[in-house]
């Protein structure tokens, strides 16, 4: 693959953590490689407990990395020396629980994120991501007022709306509500 256009590379992952019983290390991921263009969508599978989500949790800058390295458009993000911290990545997110927080409302959910824009312009950009995940009658909302369909919505805006080059999602079908789960089958 041309590197000029590779938008995220993995090379030789290793990711390992304490045992539960605090003797030693467990090895999540290993020799895990990866390069996704620009423009692809890309897709881990594998069973339950393998390293999916710890590999995500990684590229965001979540997870440290014993061994290997992910490039971010040719540049190294992350190694058993280097660290670049999440919010320097430009890299989006959306977790399984989807992770909102319970004490702001859909759109401060939303404009979380945005915390580098003024005040006027933040708010104007989560209005406009609430329209597109069709909630904009529920800016005012909290979320354990919302269908876990509706979370998931609110958290795909919320991870959208800082315009990130990579988009990652982590079991993104789990909690659809029926309305959403239609149109996507229709």
């Amino acid at each position: 693959m041309n590197s000029t256009h590779t938008l995220l590379s993995i090379k030789q992952l290793e990711i390992d953590y304490p045992s539960l019983d605090g003797q030693g290390r467990v090895t999540a991921v290993k020799g895990l490689n990866l390069d996704l263009a620009q423009g692809e969508i890309g897709c881990l599978l594998g069973s339950s407990g393998c390293g999916k989500s710890t590999v995500l949790r990684a590229i965001c800058g979540f997870e440290p990395v014993k061994a290997g390295e992910i490039l971010l458009r040719d540049q190294l993000v992350s190694s058993a020396s280097t660290h670049t911290p999440p919010n320097q990545r430009k890299v989006g997110m959306v977790f399984q629980d989807f992770a909102l927080f319970p004490h702001l409302n859909v759109l401060e959910n939303i404009a979380f994120g945005l915390q580098h824009l003024p005040s006027q312009q933040r708010s104007s950009v989560a209005k406009e991501w609430l329209g597109r995940v069709s909630l904009s009658d529920k800016a005012d909302a909290y979320p354990h007022e919302l269908s876990g369909g509706q979370q998931q919505r609110v958290a795909l805006a919320r991870a959208m709306a800082p315009e990130p080059v990579l988009i990652l999602l982590d079991e993104p079908f789990s909690s659809l509500d029926i309305e959403l789960r239609e149109r996507l089958a229709g």
